[in-house]
């Protein structure tokens, strides 16, 4: 066969050939490597597809890891959500898992494209990412440092503009939240840099608190009648929107300590899947910090006041002892975060007191519209005892549940009393059995207490009428003289 005279060159010249190419192109592609700084080449491959952008019909939106300081929520669910579309133009991922997380954090690595389809409309995702030099806050040496300036660069047809901002990126969002809230471990927070930026006034750990609905020693029907509110209250944000009510839900949990006040919000944050700010008043020294600690707070987190009777709050300010004005957090400062218009800051919100002294709370705090639920925690039921038997010696039924059904009805014991006593015995007929002499001491004590408070009455009767009849003869004996 001829082609031009001359014959075709046979495979192996041919992958020669081939062979040779690709070399030079690795090695011209290694030479202009090794030439051209790193940041060069970024800035060099930025303009250029800003220029291609400009000479075409398409459009871009930028989103940047940080607005000055603060980080931008849109850039960690662009992060997120992109882990989630399975786009075959993908290349590279960066995979992370911390130890106390579900899931796998995935997210694309800096230079690789992610095409995406919504409701018609091609969107195409890539992450850039920049060198940059600032000077170093740490040093006030004017040490400059070097850091990666990060961000997302979003493009699309020009006609998709209205699409892209009104409908697409709110649903980025929303698919975001959805999946972080799946795949994440709740954190505990507190205060941590009072004065610092927004970022930086909580600190947080993970929240490894076992606590769940199931494990919880509490009466079953309240149990239940919690479990319902919270899942109705996670489904009602149009409701919230449609009423013109802030989207939270307050809950004051009351009752002896012991009672399992922390482990019911443990068992919340677990069930909802929500992170927990634990606010000690005491660190906050005025009602503009209040406000500043809230603004800190995330959306989809439980803010917990533990001891709300023991902050002290009134609405007058003290002094100091030289006169001089003390500032400090008031009564109406608290009530303006739980139903004033500061309530309003942050979406799906849960507040909760706690106090081991109903009575002693201001009346303003237990008004109708406050605190949503007053949750009683009392002391150790029948049901609340069976479920702590379950969880200690992995038993339903015990021939002595009848002698402690009748006993525990006439006890005030805690669940934490009786969590003490069956953590120590491994046999289970001997926890039963001291979970028994437990109760029979504990009501002992207590009949013993009453008959001290009847004879302490009935004393003071005796006084009283001593006083009334030496008063009476007195004044008549007075009189005589």
């Amino acid at each position: 066969m001829r082609f031009n005279g001359e014959s075709l060159p046979s495979a192996a010249v041919i992958l020669s050939t081939a062979a040779s190419i690709t070399a030079s192109l690795m090695m011209m592609k290694t030479i202009v490597n090794d030439l051209i700084p790193e940041d060069m080449y970024d800035y060099v491959a930025v303009k250029f597809r800003g220029l291609f952008l400009r000479l075409s019909n398409h459009f871009s939106i930028v989103i940047k890891e940080f607005d000055g300081l603060n980080a931008n929520q849109m850039f960690e669910a662009t992060d997120k959500y992109l882990s989630l579309i399975n786009s075959s133009s993908v290349r590279r991922l960066c995979v992370h898992k911390e130890e106390q997380e579900k899931l796998m954090a995935i997210s694309i690595d800096k230079g690789e494209e992610v095409v995406d389809t919504f409701n018609g409309a091609q969107f195409t995702w890539i992450l850039i990412s920049e060198k940059n030099k600032a000077l170093d806050p740490n040093h006030g040496t004017g040490a400059i440092r070097n850091f990666d300036s990060r961000h997302f660069e979003l493009s699309f047809h020009k006609k998709h503009k209205e699409l892209a901002l009104n409908s697409y990126l709110p649903y980025v969002l929303e698919r975001a939240q959805e999946t972080k809230q799946k795949g994440r471990a709740p954190k505990i927070y507190s205060i941590d840099n009072l004065y610092g930026e927004l970022s930086d006034v909580w600190g947080s750990i993970y929240l490894d608190h076992p606590a769940t609905f199931e494990t919880l020693a509490m009466d079953e029907v309240m149990k239940k009648e919690i479990m319902d509110d919270l899942k109705i209250f996670v489904q009602r944000k149009d409701f919230y929107r449609r009423v013109g009510k802030a989207w939270k839900r307050g809950y004051l949990l009351y009752g002896p300590p012991g009672t399992g006040k922390s482990s019911l919000i443990a068992a919340m944050a677990n069930f909802l899947n929500f992170d927990v700010y634990d606010l000690q008043l005491t660190e906050v020294e005025s009602n503009n910090d209040l406000r500043r600690v809230l603004l800190a707070t995330g959306n989809r987190s439980i803010l917990v006041v533990e001891d709300i009777d023991c902050s002290g709050l009134k609405d007058r300010s003290s002094s100091t002892d030289d006169g001089r004005k003390k500032t400090r957090i008031t009564l109406s400062g608290v009530l303006n975060i739980v139903d004033g218009l500061w309530s309003s800051v942050g979406n799906e919100r849960i507040i909760v007191f706690t106090t081991n002294h109903k009575d002693r709370l201001d009346p303003a705090l237990l008004r109708p519209g406050r605190m949503d639920m007053h949750v009683h925690m009392n002391y150790c039921s029948f049901s609340a005892f069976k479920v702590l038997v379950f969880n200690y010696l992995q038993i339903d039924y015990h021939p002595l549940f009848e002698r402690i059904r009748t006993l525990i009805d006439e006890v005030e014991i805690t669940p934490a009393e009786v969590a003490e006593v069956l953590m120590r015995n491994k046999e289970t007929t001997c926890a039963i059995e001291d979970a028994i002499q437990a109760m029979e001491k504990k009501k002992e004590l207590q009949e013993k207490q009453e008959d001290n408070g009847e004879e302490d009455v009935e004393g003071r009767e005796e006084d009283d009428n001593g006083e009334e009849e030496f008063e009476e003869h007195g004044e008549e004996n007075f009189e005589e003289v």
